[in-house]
């Protein structure tokens, strides 16, 4: 679990971030939605320490992460995984040497068991079989997987996934949605997605929180989007036609 107490984050005299407070529960898929500027990107960075809020807590199962020292902030990084809007993979390492990676980086595990572990995290994500290709010669979706793996090799207790549906052809999210919710609930992780995919908060939408203008404007479930009166809500989420139409057949 994750809890965010009065974060404030300004730039330039310009609040971006402004007494935002939410608790990101483990064993579900915690969205924060937005429109672009926002400040979802910026609360997401907070989160993980790539910024400083100028006022507030940020708390990793109680542990104060603003009030760490930088010894202690790298230990917890090593609880965290992270998959990033573009997949980051290297291009010149297969697939089994990108999920390898941060193996390689931070465990003390053998050579045979780093690949062993890199190989159940890519037989969990359905890639095994691609262990010897190279990201280019694999599609975006598969990409996509095998950010998931290498994000989970190292067993982290916290997944960040930035725009993770960036780029995909709506079957191929869907894909990555139930892959992020299965593995969520099946290792209890505390998984937190930065998306404006409507789809995603429609399907995997257990908790979220909506930021608009840099202020917690609602929190709810993907359940109370559809009795939800709040107009910026509204108007961000069923902003499409069809969309409209969705909310009007969900609340009859």
């Amino acid at each position: 679990m994750i809890e965010i107490k009065s974060i404030y984050k300004s730039f330039e005299d310009r609040n971006v971030l402004d007494d935002i407070s939410f608790t990101f529960e483990n064993g579900k898929t915690n969205l924060i939605i937005g429109q672009s500027g926002s400040g979802k990107t910026v609360l997401m960075k907070c989160l993980v320490g790539l910024l400083t809020p100028e006022k507030g807590e940020v708390l990793y199962d109680g542990r104060d992460f603003i009030a760490m020292d930088k010894d202690e902030k790298k230990a917890l990084r090593r609880e965290m995984g992270m998959i990033f809007q573009s997949a980051a993979l290297f291009d010149s390492l297969s697939v089994l040497e990108n999920v390898m990676f941060p193996l390689d980086m931070f465990s003390n595990k053998t050579y045979r068991e780093r690949v062993k572990r890199a190989q159940f995290c890519l037989d969990r994500v359905n890639l095994l079989d691609a262990q010897n290709k190279y990201p280019g010669e694999i599609s975006g979706g598969m990409q996509k997987r095998v950010a998931i793996a290498r994000a989970i090799a190292l067993q982290p207790q916290y997944l960040f996934c930035d725009e993770p549906n960036s780029g995909l052809d709506p079957k191929t999210s869907l894909v990555i949605d139930d892959l992020v919710h299965s593995i969520t609930a099946e290792y209890n992780m505390t998984t937190i997605i930065n998306t404006h995919d409507m789809n995603s908060v429609l399907g995997i939408g257990e908790s979220i929180l909506f930021i608009d203008r840099g202020h917690k404007e609602w929190e709810g479930t993907k359940n109370d989007v559809f009795a939800s009166t709040n107009k910026r809500l509204n108007d961000f989420i069923f902003a499409s036609d069809l969309l409209k139409k969705v909310k009007e057949e969900g609340v009859k």
